[in-house]
């Protein structure tokens, strides 16, 4: 009992050592966050100025769901109507694909700016998020192109009216509104999968636990259906199509958050025995 005690005041004094020589003055810290900035945004401007070379090849590669709707990409018509317009959308489709590209070394300085702060034990326990969170990432983001978007496509082209004796009323999609649709749900679907870490970290801070998460369940079904109703367009495949797997995420960070509480227990357990 005794030398429990005393490996867990040796360790509890390691960490206070630890955190004690990672300490700066304000101004340090503020010197280095500038630092990590600077990093960041250098590497979205280079990614930046590489996009933009290929913006029309990425535009065209946005342009899949639109092929998949309509079944040929010599059947997808889109238009500008001011001679900027184009121009603008290819610099939105570069700084899209460079942040995109340049968010591990973004999530790297983040990491480094606070991993002083942390202890040892809770530096292993961040990085499984920081690789966890592009991957739950890009799946938002497939299950958008390859899905979602594909169908929302079919909806609205269905919408047409075409035939003799009524007008003819066709969907003719202007780029920079494609551009901000697909942008929009890329971005919707690819934050909501980042659930689950969320949940992960406020359970590892002991902030909820997954009784809380299983009472909250039907507050989180009417969340999760408003957030799809605000997040996508007015069409309920797109909406179903978000809704679902985030609830299902949902229910997935029940058995993570679970599993965290478990991995806890052995520690409170030796704490308990040696008082």
């Amino acid at each position: 009992m005794t030398e429990l005690l005393d490996d867990q005041q040796k360790r509890q004094e390691s960490d206070d050592q630890e955190i004690a020589e990672s300490e700066a003055p304000l101004m340090e810290h503020l010197v280095e966050l500038r630092q990590r900035l600077i990093y960041s945004l250098a590497a979205i401007a280079v990614f930046f100025v590489v996009a933009f070379f290929f913006a029309s090849q990425i535009f065209n590669v946005l342009l899949g769901p639109f092929e998949r709707a309509v079944g040929n990409i010599e059947d997808v018509e889109l238009i500008y109507t001011a001679p900027q317009e184009f121009f603008f959308t290819q610099l939105k489709v570069a700084l899209f694909t460079a942040i995109f590209l340049a968010f591990p070394l973004i999530a790297t300085q983040i990491y480094r700016f606070i991993a002083p702060g942390l202890y040892k034990r809770e530096r292993k326990a961040f990085l499984p998020f920081i690789v966890a969170t592009p991957i739950l990432f890009v799946l938002g983001a497939s299950l958008v192109y390859f899905g979602v978007m594909p169908l929302a496509l079919k909806f609205f082209i269905s919408l047409e009216q075409t035939g003799s004796g009524q007008a003819s009323i066709q969907m003719v999609t202007r780029v920079s509104e494609y551009l901000s649709l697909t942008m929009t749900l890329l971005l919707a679907f690819g934050f909501c999968f980042q659930l689950p870490v969320v949940l992960v970290l406020l359970a590892t801070a002991e902030l909820i636990s997954s009784d809380n998460l299983k009472s909250w369940r039907k507050y989180a079904i009417v969340g999760i259906l408003t957030l799809a109703a605000f997040l996508t367009p007015p069409e309920p495949m797109t909406q179903i199509g978000l809704a679902v797997p985030v609830f299902l995420l949902y229910e997935l960070s029940i058995f993570a958050v679970r599993f965290v509480e478990r991995s806890r227990k052995p520690l409170e357990t030796d704490t308990d025995s040696s008082n």
